[in-house]
């Protein structure tokens, strides 16, 4: 029940279109009925038969009379029967036109709440996950998210609108058929209703199943996003690797498995159909048996009357068909709605604390004290690391992959919590500080650039909307970027295209190091920014990172050792420990596991089996 109600709480900001939309709903059904019962005085008319619409037996003259101040107003039923004929004709018209406009109104209605719906739905997932840790993504696949995010709320949508609204038409038809049923024959309406309760329990045995079924159906879904995502976002790695074959394997047997899966549920969903049917076949029978012994036998009902009772019967159990099937249409919806909760529901486990203070820079110093940290519970990535880094000094952070490099400088933005120590600026502990001051004074230029699917000006400028194109022309130059964005066909209006494929991998690097010039933090973080650049692009992006360098407080994430030499201090990590800490000199001196690396990265020939990596995967 609590799924329920916290599903139909999304329509409350649209009550009012629904409230509306409901009582179109109810005018629709009430004409749809009232459209079928004309068939009878149009039977009277054309047979020739007197009197009133039903017996006195059959309703009191209820119906009779409702059709005397409708139809009988506006066309004399007792005149001359081709033209009572006409008039009738047109009148059903003129219902049915007024009926479809009614239902056109209710569409356009159910559809603005339908849109309005999935748009908060999409709003309220995204703006959460843009809330959530690292550690979240790092637990979770990336198809899964965009699975839930889109499949998942369609689901939901389909359910909370599509599904309403068809429960409130059907709720709606149903009553209208009984009213006028209940106005013809009370007898025959309980005949007609002897087979609604085994129609309504065929489905009672299988929701179980499908509810499992359409679980499983959801989880693979996403599986397929997952690997679709998976390969072509290392395609080049695929086709280097001769390898698709092999992903094609992987794709046909989740495609296979969602294939046997969906097909498996829907065999269930599809079985009650035909058994419904049938119940609606019995009571069919029954209903022409018992209503012809009504006719013929006890007079208690005239011809005409009992074929506009069979017609309306067909509107009857329409509603019940469906209400019968309801339990298993609105599984998917449920299940994706579980799913979507279960990521609306995923805490946000930094945020900041209350009173949190503005972050204005570093004056003195950033320490590390004892800081030890476990993405998973025992398995230590970084382990008791003392650290202390001076305002304006330059830190290099170097060791074997694995080591906690990465993991290290991410706690500097509270990317990650300390599982124990702490990690404080000028005496303060980061955690007192607010999260987005904190990241605003941080500027990361990764080993992978990130670069959007939009302009060279919108990338340069990301974060910082109000900047002017003054100060993006002038870090772009100071990232030796601005000759080749101003050879692009639009210069800085150009698009770079989805991560920035139109550009080479030094474009995009200068481009993200263009912007962190641009953001001109006070601490910097370089993850071997320079990697990806050729030996003169390298050359000119050096030199304008020794100008960025100046009064900043910079981290080096170090894959190759020649590029940290000139550092204030080099910090030697293995397997999450601090294990040697000192200038490039000192620890050369030492003879410890930094001139280990360093003799095997300057080596002509380093034995193959004592080479270790450098970088990357932290």
């Amino acid at each position: 029940m609590t799924l329920y109600l916290r599903i139909l709480g999304y329509l409350g900001p649209h009550a009012g279109t629904l409230s509306v939309s409901a009582a179109a709903t109810l005018v629709f059904a009430a004409l749809d009925a009232f459209s079928l019962v004309l068939i009878i005085p149009f039977l009277q008319v054309l047979f020739g038969v007197p009197g009133p619409a039903v017996s006195e037996g059959g309703g009191d003259g209820r119906l009779g009379a409702v059709l005397d101040a409708t139809v009988g107003h506006w066309v004399n039923l007792r005149g001359d029967p081709l033209v009572a004929v006409q008039g009738i004709i047109l009148f059903i018209l003129s219902v049915f036109i007024i009926k479809n406009l009614v239902d056109f109104f209710r569409s356009y209605l159910v559809a603005r709440v339908e849109q309005g719906v999935t748009r908060d739905l999409r709003r309220e997932a995204y703006d959460h996950l843009l809330e959530l840790d690292l550690g979240f993504f790092g637990r979770t696949r990336m198809g899964q998210i965009v699975s839930r995010v889109i499949n998942d709320v369609e689901q939901i949508r389909t359910l909370v609108t599509r599904e309403l609204s068809r429960v409130m038409s059907s709720l709606f038809e149903f009553i209208a058929a009984v009213v006028f049923m209940v106005a013809i024959s009370w007898k025959l309406t309980l005949a007609a209703f002897l087979v609604i309760p085994l129609t309504m329990g065929i489905w009672g045995p299988l929701v179980g199943k499908l509810r499992r079924g359409d679980r499983s159906v959801l989880d693979l879904a996403g599986e397929f996003n997952s690997h679709i995502q998976e390969t072509l976002s290392g395609i080049r790695l695929v086709k280097v690797s001769g390898a698709e074959r092999h992903e094609r394997g992987r794709f046909r047997k989740l495609t296979e498995d969602y294939f046997r899966t969906f097909v498996r549920t829907e065999r269930l969903r599809a079985m009650a159909a035909p058994l419904t049917e049938m119940m609606a076949a019995v009571g069919t029978v029954i209903l022409l048996w018992y209503g012809a012994r009504l006719v013929l036998v006890g007079g208690e009902l005239t011809g005409e009357a009992f074929i506009g009772f069979v017609v309306l019967s067909t509107k009857l159990y329409a509603p019940v068909k469906y209400f019968s099937k309801l339990p298993a249409n609105i599984q998917p919806g449920l299940m994706g709605a579980e799913r979507v909760f279960e990521f609306l529901d995923a805490p946000i486990e930094i945020h900041d604390r209350p009173g949190a203070r503005p972050f204005q820079g570093l004056r003195h110093e950033l320490r590390f004290e004892g800081v030890s940290f476990e993405y998973r519970p025992g398995q230590s990535v970084l382990a008791d690391v003392d650290l202390m880094v001076p305002r304006g000094s330059v830190v290099a952070l170097v060791g074997p992959s694995g080591s906690g490099k990465s993991t290290l400088v991410d706690l500097l933005g509270r990317f990650y919590e300390p599982s124990a120590g702490r990690i404080t600026a000028d005496g303060v502990e980061l955690s007192e500080f607010s999260i987005t001051t904190l990241r605003a004074s941080l500027g990361v230029v990764s080993q992978e650039t990130v670069l959007f699917h939009d302009t060279v000006r919108a990338n340069v400028a990301y974060g910082m909307p109000n900047a002017s194109d003054s100060d993006i022309e002038r870090a772009a130059r100071a990232a030796y970027a601005h000759d080749f964005v101003s050879a692009l066909p639009n210069g800085y209006d150009t698009v770079v295209g989805e991560r920035g494929a139109q550009l080479s991998g030094g474009q995009r690097q200068r481009l993200a190091i263009a912007r962190a010039i641009l953001r001109d933090p006070p601490i910097l973080v370089f993850d071997e920014a320079t990697s990806a650049l050729d030996n003169e692009s390298e050359r000119m992006v050096q030199a304008a990172i020794e100008r960025l360098l100046e009064g900043r407080t910079v981290f080096v994430i170090a894959h190759r050792l020649s590029t940290v030499q000139r550092a204030d201090q080099i910090v030697v990590l293995d397997r999450g420990r601090v294990v040697e800490n000192g200038d490039h000199a000192t620890l050369l001196a030492q003879g410890g596991l930094y001139r280990r690396l360093h003799d095997l990265q300057f080596a002509d020939s380093p034995p193959a089996a004592e080479v270790l990596e450098v970088g990357g995967g932290d």
